[in-house]
């Protein structure tokens, strides 16, 4: 019996690793920060009627959950987010976990409809900036990032507003660092007190 059950197993856990891929998975489990670590001020981060608002100054929480090891390559990132007047917040990806200051490793797509900075909501940060402004404050909206190799698209209630490939950039900064197209994990951003961010559905597809 013990035998049937250990090659049951085997079969089984490689069957349940491949549904996963090609699956929407959450990251967020609407209850509490469990699966994130967060930075310098963990008091900007905090779970209101099932909601992550984040208020307070510079921060960033990084997913470091189970699922697929909070290490991601290929992938679709999918969040609904919602920014009070004046607010600025980001989504890191292919990045990891540091103590303090902006992460140095990934990439940043903006979330930002009306706060001073011109790079507005779904910008690849300083790599492929979007000035138009596609969504209200007050209101939620759905930001889809997806990564295949090196092709990033930002998409915004289903619109494509940001398309990046980095093979393809000649305009590239030599002192870009670990700033590319890697793997590893999201954070989210706290940016600055004045700045108040909610995000709920928070969930990720792997991809081959």
């Amino acid at each position: 019996m013990k035998s049937t059950y250990f090659l049951v197993l085997v079969f089984l856990i490689p069957i349940l690793s491949f549904a996963q891929k090609g699956e929407w998975i959450p990251l967020f489990n609407g209850e509490n920060l469990d699966g994130w670590k967060i930075s310098e001020n963990p008091d900007s981060f905090e779970v209101v009627d099932g909601v992550i608002k984040i208020d307070g100054p510079r921060a960033h929480a990084f997913y470091v959950g189970e699922v697929n090891s909070a290490d991601f390559k290929n992938f679709e990132f999918k969040a609904d987010v919602m920014t009070m007047p004046k607010a600025n917040s980001g989504i890191f990806f292919h990045t990891e976990y540091q103590e303090k200051g902006w992460p140095d490793k990934g990439y940043e797509v903006q979330v930002n409809q009306t706060h001073s900075d011109w790079r507005k909501t779904g910008s690849l940060y300083s790599f492929n900036d979007v000035k138009d402004i596609y969504v209200e404050d007050k209101e939620w909206y759905t930001q889809h990032i997806i990564v295949r190799d090196d092709h990033v698209t930002v998409k915004i209630n289903g619109v494509t507003v940001m398309e990046y490939v980095e093979s393809e950039d000649e305009n590239r900064p030599e002192n870009a660092g670990q700033k590319k197209i890697d793997r590893g994990t999201f954070a989210l951003q706290a940016h600055d007190p004045e700045s108040v961010i909610y995000y709920k559905n928070i969930m990720v597809k792997v991809l081959p």
